[in-house]
């Protein structure tokens, strides 16, 4: 699939020389160096996609002395350079301090620049020899054309005299044959001309004659044609002879053209599977996030159907993965996502998972996937699972990775799932990595006795009993082998008595594994609600927050302004009963009097100053609500039904719904569980009444502030004259408030261009599950410089 990228031999053959490293800073540079060449693809306007041939083979032909290159090869020669001068002057534009593999590329090439000058020299724009390539052979051209003209002014003055003579008829015409011109003469009539018969009709009735005088000129004509073509010959030898001593520079121009090739092939073919540069580390371990499997994704693609990516991680403390879970549920499809994205990796190339996952290196990859029976070999199924074991016990270290399909399948299941669990731990004794896959339940409990052993599950949905496709790791999954039977209408009956000869005690692990499955399914959409409530709340307590700021702010300066105002007033008031009382003097009032009654509304005056002073420096007050104390309810005394309780060592409340002699059914928020009473002890019932008041009061604020953002919501958001990443960062904000607010569908105007910013719009939709489709708008309101986008209701 690599190889169809590639625009010649040249990259091919790149591609061929692929293989496993286990070298970290091999695989880094491989890797970074395509992640450069993408950079700079999404940045440039355009760069060189055509003309990338193979001349290595030619130019190590030209080593020889009086060698020359064919003019076919000088115009693909001409064509490749200025190819490899256009891929150099756009890498070398770059700077070198964001791009320096890319630039180191450029050590080693160096061309001279004058041959591509030349060549225009001899070539004209149709690749062929020009006329004055040479004076010699200008003057050859000019007299092959003047003779050529006599030969047309001779033939048609002979045929005008022969059809004269009635020697033929007269609608006779000049013809060709064997590559001369030739008049048509009746058999009986060719002796009327001298010259040359050069073919006969089938009849032998017609002969086909060149006239005597146009034979000599023609005779002139092959031999200036033959001069032609040995000036062509030595205008080639001279300008081989020029590019031979060069041949040393030219190869590794052609390697640099290659590389480019196959790096732009990388690019092309990366962007069709999703796949990046993720993080890499020299550790023996991963952290994968929205894994794909390529050819799975690239299939579903074409089926308008979306892909589950797989989150995996081996670490140090858990190693080894065992997944189990319900056939055709997902397992093999991880397993083999695992081996081949970790190939892909070790050998140079980007792969499909999001970029801040964390790869690690390997140096042995050991993979039992399928059926290896062999006639030939007189290998059973299980014996040649026994013989890869067996291998990969001897090799294994702490730098392996095992992938097994079906572990322990083959042989009969008590044996073999004791073989299966020995392997493992031995495995495990010498902390290999691995992921295996089984139905066995003594492997699922394997990892609770080992260190170093997890259990993982293909997710299951009871309700439509259909297979999630996702991965969750920590508990083990189950088969839901009467599940599927019931659901396609398998007898009843048979079921019944298979569920007696299995026993209560599976099927009650089997159940306790479904309910988990599915509370986890159910938590896993309550957990991504309370993200998007827990960002919008967010922001409301900012808006919250910058209100309340500007509210104490507004507060202090109309406090400060009504003091400055009292102040004033009282002042203003003072001089009034100045005037007052001097006006009392004016008028002969008594003194003492007088005197008395100024000091009075003086003090007065100075309490209601102070008074209003103090009150308006006083801050304000805020009745305070009383809280309402819960009734107590009454504690049950016993271990009874309808008792609340925890498990002994834990916080976590739960309620007993059933007792079965010494084992009791509990309820854990919706979880049930079967555990034995002398684990149990009595606890208070659950506060809920603050934490529902709290719920109710910021569900309001949400709902509110919900319905604000949907009154401001544009249907339309333009991203055109943004770069892509900065352009992919708005429409990811601007799709989840359109699916928080329900919106049924939306338009991206990103503009035509060069299609970059269409593609990696686009390619971001494709990973986003509630996008239901998406399309080009209609031609008169912008066509494909207009994503329409539709969401799931």
């Amino acid at each position: 699939m690599l190889t169809t990228h590639c625009l010649s031999t040249l990259g091919q053959s790149h591609v061929e020389r692929i293989s496993f490293l286990t070298d970290f800073s091999s695989i880094q540079y491989k890797i970074s160096i395509v992640d450069e060449f993408r950079r700079m693809l999404l940045d440039a306007d355009e760069f060189p996609a055509q003309d990338y041939y193979d001349l290595r083979a030619e130019l190590m032909r030209l080593k020889l002395e009086g060698t020359f290159l064919e003019v076919d090869v000088l115009s693909l020669l001409r064509v490749s350079l200025k190819t490899i001068f256009g891929c150099i002057d756009q890498i070398g534009s770059l700077e070198p301090r964001d791009y320096p593999l890319l630039h180191k590329l450029l050590e080693n090439v160096r061309v001279d620049v004058q041959i591509v000058p030349m060549i225009n020299r001899i070539l004209n724009d149709q690749n062929e020899i020009k006329d004055d390539a040479s004076p010699t052979l200008l003057k050859i051209r000019k007299d092959i054309a003047s003779a050529k003209t006599q030969v047309d002014k001779k033939l048609a003055q002979t045929l005008a005299y022969v059809k004269a003579q009635k020697w033929i008829a007269d609608d006779a015409e000049i013809s060709v044959r064997n590559g001369r011109l030739t008049i048509p003469f009746p058999a009986s009539n060719k002796r009327k001309i001298k010259g040359y018969v050069h073919d006969e009709s089938a009849t032998g009735q017609t002969v086909y004659i060149e006239p005597g005088e146009v034979l000599e000129i023609n005779n002139e004509i092959r031999e200036l044609e033959s001069a032609e073509k040995r000036e062509i010959t030595r205008i080639l030898l001279q300008f081989c002879d020029y590019l031979r001593p060069q041949i040393h520079s030219l190869l590794p121009a052609y390697e640099f053209l290659g590389h480019i090739d196959f790096l732009r092939a990388n690019v092309k073919f990366s962007e069709t599977i999703g796949a990046v540069k993720p993080v890499l580390t020299q550790n023996q371990s991963f952290e994968w996030y929205d894994a794909r499997h390529p050819l799975l994704f690239l299939s579903l693609q074409k089926q308008y159907k979306p892909i589950v990516p797989l989150d995996i991680s081996l670490t140090a403390s858990n190693r080894i993965l065992i997944i189990s879970g319900p056939n055709a549920g997902g397992k093999s499809v991880c397993l083999k996502t695992v081996g081949l994205l970790q190939y892909m990796l070790q050998c140079g190339l980007p792969v499909p998972m999001r970029e801040t996952s964390e790869t690690g290196i390997f140096e042995h990859l050991f993979m039992d996937i399928g059926d290896s029976q062999s006639i030939e070999n007189d290998l059973s199924t299980y014996s040649s699972h026994l013989l890869n074991l067996k291998n990969l016990m001897d090799f294994a270290n702490s730098k392996t990775l095992f992938l097994i399909d079906e572990f322990g399948a083959g042989t009969e299941p008590q044996s073999g799932g004791a073989i299966a669990e020995s392997v493992l731990e031995k495995l495990n004794e010498k902390t290999a990595f691995g992921v295996v896959t089984t139905h066995y339940a003594n492997l699922k409990t394997l990892a609770r006795k080992e260190n170093g052993i997890a259990n993982a599950a293909m997710l299951f949905d009871t309700r439509v009993m259909k297979p999630l496709f996702r991965l969750s790791i920590g508990n083990p999954g189950s088969s839901f082998a009467f599940e599927l039977a019931s659901n396609i209408d398998f007898p009843k009956e048979i079921l019944a008595k298979a569920g007696e000869k299995v026993g209560s005690a599976k099927l009650d692990f089997d159940r306790q594994l479904q309910q988990l499955e599915a509370e986890r399914v159910e938590l896993n959409l309550k957990e991504k609600q309370l993200r998007q409530a827990e960002s919008l709340l967010s922001e409301l307590m900012g808006k919250y927050e910058i209100l309340k700021t500007d509210l104490e702010t507004r507060k202090k300066e109309i406090l400060a302004k009504a003091r400055t105002e009292a102040v004033n007033i009282l002042e203003q008031s003072n001089k009034i009963i100045e005037n007052t009382v001097r006006e009392i003097r004016h008028t002969q009032a008594e003194k003492e009097k007088t005197q008395l009654l100024r000091a009075q509304v003086q003090e007065q005056l100075e309490k209601e100053k102070q008074a209003l002073s103090q009150e308006l420096e006083r801050p304000l007050a805020v009745p305070e609500k009383p809280v309402e104390k819960p009734a107590q309810k009454k504690k049950s005394q016993k271990l009874e039904v309808g008792a609340f309780v925890k498990l002994q060592g834990q916080t976590e409340t739960g309620q007993i719904e059933k007792i079965s002699g010494a084992q009791a059914e509990i309820t854990f928020k919706g979880i049930k569980m079967r555990v034995k009473l002398s684990q149990l002890e009595l606890s208070e019932e659950p506060e809920k009444t603050y934490a529902k008041r709290t719920e109710d009061y910021t569900h309001r604020n949400i709902i509110n502030d919900i319905n604000a953002r949907m009154a401001n919501f544009r249907v339309t958001i333009d991203v055109r004259h943004q770069k892509a990443q900065e352009a992919l960062i708005t429409i990811e904000k601007y799709v989840d408030e359109a699916i928080l607010l329900h919106v049924p569908e939306v338009s991206i105007l990103h503009g035509k261009g060069n299609g970059v910013l269409r593609k990696v719009i686009r390619d971001y939709l494709k990973t986003v599950p509630e996008v239901k489709s998406m399309k080009d708008d209609i031609l008169e309101r912008g066509g494909s410089g207009i994503t329409v986008v539709n969401f799931r209701g």
